[in-house]
C-alpha cells in the first residue's frame, strides 16, 4: 500500500517525546461502535483545530444517520502531530485528523495515516494539481483529501504606491527594484521585510521557484534544501538586505505591527490569509491595501507557493475506512460543507469550485476597495506549484529559524548562503540519526 514513500517504520523524533496519555477513551475512536459492520450505524471521530468544524459534521450528521461523525478539537502543529502519532502506536487513534501538508510526510512513516486513493479517485478533478499532489507525496497512493490551501500573493499599500509613484511588481526583478526606488524617494520606509520567525513563509517561496527539498527513491531518502531553486531565493533576498533594501525584522512583533500600520513598511509576501491578519496588526490601513500575484521568476508564468494549509486524513486504526473516506470526501468537496467551513472556519477551501462565488463572493471587509479578491484569489491559487516535504520537516523549520535569524542581523548575503548549508546538514544528519536511509 505504501509503494515506495514509506522508507522505514521508526518514529521520528516527534513521536518520541513524552507525554501525558493522550489516547484515552474520550479521545480515541475505540469502543463497541469501531467493531460494528459497514452496513449498520457507523460512529466516528475526527480530531481537528479548525474552528466550527462540530457545526459541519453537524450538517453531515443530520443527512447521514448511519454514519455520525463526532469531532473532537485539538491544538494544531507538532502538537497534534505529536499526540496523534503517540495515539497511533497505543492503537487508539481516531478514524479521521486534520493534518498539515507538510505533516503527511511525517505522520505516514509513522504509519499512522491509510491510502484512501480507492475512495477518492473521483475527487481529483476538484483540486488543483499541484494541491493534490501534496496529500499524495508523489506515489499513487492517496494519504489525505485537501482541505485548506494557502496560496501565497503579493500585498502592497495602494495609496503609497500611488504617492511614490512605484509599479507593482510582476518579477521578483522588478520588485528588487521597487525595493531600491522606494529606498531612494524615503529612506525611512521599506517595501517589506525578511523575516526568520516563520518558516513556511520560506518555504512557500522555495516551492514557488521549483525547489524538491525531499524526495524519495524506493527505500532511500535525498533531501535537497540546498537545491540551486532554494539558493537562488536565499541569494535573493540575502542580497537585498545586505544592501539595505528591506529591513530584517521578525514578522508579528509590535514593531512589526506599527511599520505596517503607519506605513513605514508598504507591501507584504504573504497568502490569501493576510486580511485577517492586516486587520489587527495594521487597522489603520483599512482599505488602502491591494492584492495582486506573486512576483515570478520568468515574466509572464503563474506559478505560486503555499504557506499554511491542512487535509483530512483517515487513519490506518479506523474500522471504518470507507466510511470515514466518505466523509472526508463530502467535507472537502461537497458545496453545504465547504460554503460551512468558510463560515464557521475562516478557512479558503482547497476545492476550486469553493474559491468564489457563495460564501466567498463578497472580498473581505478589509479589501472593500477590491472586490474581485477572492477572483483573483482563485486564477492565482490554480499555479500552486507541487511541493516536496519529508518526514523531518520539524528540524529543517526549527533549524531555518535559528541559523537565518543569524543571517539576517548579520546583514550579509554570504550569510545566507551559509544558513541555507546548515539547514540542509542539519537535516539531512538528522534523517540518518532516525534510521533513515539517505542520499547525497
Amino acid at each position: 500500500m505504501r509503494r515506495r514513500f514509506v522508507v522505514t517504520s521508526i518514529a521520528i523524533a516527534l513521536a518520541t517525546t513524552t507525554l501525558a496519555a493522550c489516547g484515552s477513551d474520550d479521545d480515541s475512536a475505540g469502543g463497541s461502535d469501531k467493531d460494528a459492520p459497514d452496513s449498520g450505524p457507523v460512529s466516528l471521530t475526527y480530531w481537528a483545530w479548525a474552528p466550527g468544524m462540530d457545526k459541519v459534521a453537524d450538517i453531515w450528521n443530520k443527512k447521514n444517520p448511519n454514519i455520525k461523525v463526532t469531532v473532537k478539537k485539538q491544538a494544531s502543529g507538532d502538537d497534534l502531530v505529536t499526540k496523534i502519532i503517540t495515539a497511533a502506536k497505543a492503537k487508539k487513534a481516531p478514524d479521521l485528523v486534520q493534518a498539515e501538508y507538510q505533516a503527511l510526510p511525517t505522520l505516514v512513516s509513522n504509519n499512522v495515516l491509510a491510502d484512501v486513493s480507492a475512495e477518492t479517485s473521483a475527487i481529483e478533478k476538484d483540486f488543483a494539481p499541484g494541491v493534490w499532489q501534496q496529500t499524495t507525496l508523489g506515489t499513487d497512493s492517496v494519504f489525505a483529501i485537501p482541505q485548506d490551501s494557502g496560496p501565497m500573493m503579493f500585498y502592497y499599500r495602494q495609496d503609497l504606491f500611488k504617492q511614490y509613484g512605484l509599479t507593482v511588481p510582476t518579477t521578483w526583478d522588478e520588485f528588487a527594484e521597487t525595493a531600491r526606488a522606494l529606498k531612494e524617494k524615503d529612506s525611512g520606509k521599506a517595501l517589506t521585510t525578511f523575516s526568520s520567525n516563520d518558516s513556511g513563509l520560506f518555504a512557500g517561496l522555495a516551492q514557488q521557484a521549483g525547489a524538491k527539498w525531499w524526495t524519495a527513491d524506493n527505500d532511500t531518502w535525498k533531501v535537497g534544501i540546498n537545491d540551486a531553486a532554494t539558493k537562488k531565493v536565499a541569494d535573493f533576498w540575502g542580497g537585498l538586505v545586505e544592501e539595505g533594501a528591506i529591513d530584517n525584522q521578525p514578522m508579528y512583533t509590535p514593531a512589526w505591527n506599527k511599520a505596517l500600520d503607519t506605513g513605514k513598511q508598504i507591501a507584504w509576501v504573504s497568502a490569501v490569509w493576510a486580511p485577517g491578519t492586516l486587520t489587527t496588526a495594521a487597522p489603520a490601513t483599512k482599505g488602502k491595501w491591494a492584492m495582486a500575484p506573486l512576483p515570478q521568476w520568468t515574466k509572464g508564468e503563474n506559478a505560486t507557493g503555499s504557506w499554511g494549509g491542512s487535509s483530512t486524513g483517515v487513519t490506518n486504526d479506523s474500522k471504518h475506512k470507507a466510511a470515514a473516506a466518505k466523509f472526508a470526501s463530502w467535507l472537502n468537496t461537497d458545496p453545504e460543507a465547504l460554503a460551512a467551513m468558510v463560515k464557521e472556519g475562516g478557512i479558503y477551501p482547497a476545492a476550486t469550485a469553493a474559491q468564489t462565488g457563495s460564501a466567498l463572493a463578497k472580498a473581505p471587509d478589509f479589501f472593500s476597495n477590491q472586490p474581485d479578491f477572492y477572483t483573483q484569489a482563485a486564477a492565482i491559487a490554480k499555479g500552486t506549484a507541487p511541493s516536496a516535504w519529508g518526514p523531518n520537516v520539524n528540524v529543517a523549520y526549527t533549524t531555518f529559524k535559528d541559523a537565518f535569524s543569524k543571517a539576517a542581523k548579520a546583514k550579509k548575503k554570504s550569510e545566507f548562503e551559509a544558513a541555507l548549508a546548515t539547514m540542509q546538514s542539519t537535516t539531512f544528519d538528522d534523517l540518518k540519526k532516525q534510521g533513515f536511509e539517505v542520499a547525497q
